[in-house]
């Protein structure tokens, strides 16, 4: 005869497939009406309330309340003369197609999109309405015409001309071509412009890629995971860097863990990233990391505080390609290389093509800051070396418990599950705890898109459609507080009778019983004395199997909470119980 307990396993979560996630009406999907997407890219606008979505040859616009209902679309193929010459250059006829890349806020009123054309990039405006007057159609496409766009691309198709540049009707600004100091065969992610300040003219954009770094003592390179950054009114110098960038700066991202010989392996290979803020003025960053050393991935995050400080630090200097580099203790000119020309910065230039000429030379030959970035507690907040899946796309969403504040992580992988997972930092240990909470396979594809809406909705993109997917549900821990408390779910609280919704103080008044402990999981202090159905929760929930001797009994039990594992036991007449582990159980 077995009886079961349980006892908390921080590795394991709820797992849910498709059918369970449909059934528990918790997720709703468009499939497009072309045949498969293509998606190539998602953008979220509270604005006009749509989801729009970028695929091939079609731009889509959905509703966010139900992505299954009221969808628009503007079918946007490349042109007969595209495709022709694409075919010549040998592509296949898929490749000829225009596959959606670019989606972009311009206005209120309009997107910019950009799409392959058949490896011939095309751009252009779409006229949108607010909803349910959306009206997305060919005829809405227009020339672009630009007031400022941040483009990283090869401009070459065997891409020896990389290049970082701004594009508008009166201006064009680019980083030095064939400048290895600059850029030394990049690859670029992705862009963001983040606001240092109040004053706009002293926006900063800042762009995200791996670059080759030579060694001099070796003669071998390394890649490094970079972040880059120019003014946003950078226009180019008067003289000097002409349609160039005058405040091209540069700087290692740092994501690593120490090795068993002492040495740190680093995560250099840049994956996609997210931007999101404690407060107005807080900016947080957080990337997703990769190595090519073996099958590993890690997020490390970023505070703007500390980014900024180290583009305010010394420049990276070296006397000759034979030398190291050290940090630069010469006489820096004024203005400070790499700075804007605005008003917190003394307003004595109303543009860049002012600034003097020793400026402008200092920041041609020092583009790369001494120090690096590191991540926020010097290590990633999530590590994964197991290398069972790869992990592809990245969202967050900063949550509001009872004993503080809480980033999830929504995680997509190739094996189309999106992992919900929470990170908590032991300032005592020095340590990093990582709670899976949910698995979510929401595609029986692989996963090529995360969005994240305000209202508790993630959108989940691949190549055969959207997923629309409600962040938690509560009710499946059940019923009982000690349940609920191991599962150490943000979202979700014991209010007195079930396993429900957390809401901050004042938002939830009528429920005065809530108990919640995502930083320990401790159900003991939360749920100590508390009554269920009339027994306490410290009894351990007990099932008899009966066996017979030399045959084979099904111990079937499925938890309700996510850090809950099974544990056998057996009785034999009135001796004490004895655990049974696994390789026992033949």
């Amino acid at each position: 005869m077995f009886t079961l307990g349980y006892f908390i396993d921080t590795t394991c979560g709820v797992f849910l497939c498709p059918a369970e996630l449909w059934h528990l009406n918790r997720t709703w999907f468009f499939h497009g009406s072309l045949g498969p997407l293509g998606l190539r890219s998602m953008l979220l606008d509270e604005y006009q309330e749509r989801l729009f979505i970028g695929g091939r040859d079609v731009l889509y616009s959905l509703s966010l309340d139900r992505v299954s209902v009221d969808h628009r679309e503007a079918f946007w193929p490349s042109t007969d003369t595209q495709v022709e010459e694409c075919l010549m250059k040998g592509r296949e006829q898929a490749e000829c197609a225009n596959y959606i890349k670019l989606l972009h806020h311009y206005n209120k009123t309009h997107l910019l999109a950009c799409g392959t054309g058949a490896f011939d990039p095309v751009c252009a405006f779409v006229r949108v309405g607010r909803w349910p007057e959306v009206s997305v159609a060919p005829r809405d496409l227009c020339p672009m015409r630009l007031t400022g766009l941040y483009v990283a691309l090869y401009t070459d198709y065997w891409e020896n001309d990389s290049l970082l540049c701004r594009l508008g009707n009166s201006s064009y600004t680019r980083t030095e071509r064939n400048d290895k100091q600059q850029l030394n065969e990049p690859k670029f992610v992705g862009s963001a412009v983040i606001p240092d300040n109040d004053d706009e003219d002293d926006d900063k954009v800042y762009f995200f890629f791996t670059e080759k770094v030579p060694d001099a003592e070796s003669g071998n390179s390394a890649v490094y995971a970079r972040i880059g950054r120019v003014c946003a009114n950078d226009v180019g110098g008067r003289r000097m860097l002409v349609n160039k960038w005058t405040s091209f700066l540069k700087t290692r991202l740092i994501c690593s863990v120490p090795g068993p010989s002492g040495i740190d392996t680093h995560f250099d290979e840049l994956g996609k990233y997210t931007i999101f803020t404690w407060n107005i003025k807080t900016f947080i960053l957080m990337i997703l990391f990769s190595v090519n050393v073996f099958r590993g991935y890690a997020v490390c995050v970023y505070g703007m505080d500390d980014i900024r400080a180290v583009f305010s630090g010394p420049y990276s200097h070296r006397e000759g390609p034979e030398h190291r580099w050290s940090p630069f203790t010469g006489r820096v000119p004024f203005p400070r290389p790499g700075s804007c020309a605005s008003r917190v910065n003394g307003g004595t230039f109303s543009s860049s093509r002012d600034f003097p000429d020793e400026a402008l030379r200092f920041v041609r030959d020092h583009p790369t800051m001494f120090q690096p970035v590191l991540p926020l507690h010097r290590r990633p907040v999530l590590l994964q070396t197991d290398g069972e899946r790869r992990l592809t796309q990245i969202a967050v969403d900063r949550v509001e418990a009872e004993d503080g504040h809480y980033d999830v992580l929504f995680l997509g992988t190739d094996s189309s599950v999106v992992l919900k997972v929470i990170t908590i930092y032991n300032k005592e240990t020095d340590t990093m705890e990582e709670v899976l909470l949910e698995e979510l396979q929401v595609f029986k594809h692989v996963t090529s898109a995360l969005v994240l809406h305000p209202q508790q909705q993630l959108y989940v993109g691949s190549e055969f459609g959207v997923s629309q997917v409600r962040l938690h549900q509560c009710d499946l821990y059940g019923p009982a507080c000690a349940d609920c408390c191991l599962a150490r779910d943000p979202y979700c609280a014991w209010d007195g009778l079930t396993c429900s919704r957390y809401y901050p103080s004042g938002l939830n008044s009528k429920r005065r019983f809530r108990r919640q402990d995502i930083r320990h999981g401790n159900a003991i202090q939360q749920c100590s004395g508390l009554h269920i159905k009339g027994e306490h929760w410290e009894k351990a929930d007990e099932r008899l199997a009966f066996g017979v001797e030399s045959n084979s009994t099904l111990l079937e039990c499925s938890p309700r909470s996510p850090q809950a594992q099974v544990l056998w036991f057996k009785r034999s007449g009135s001796s004490k119980d004895e655990a049974v582990y696994s390789d026992q159980l033949t």
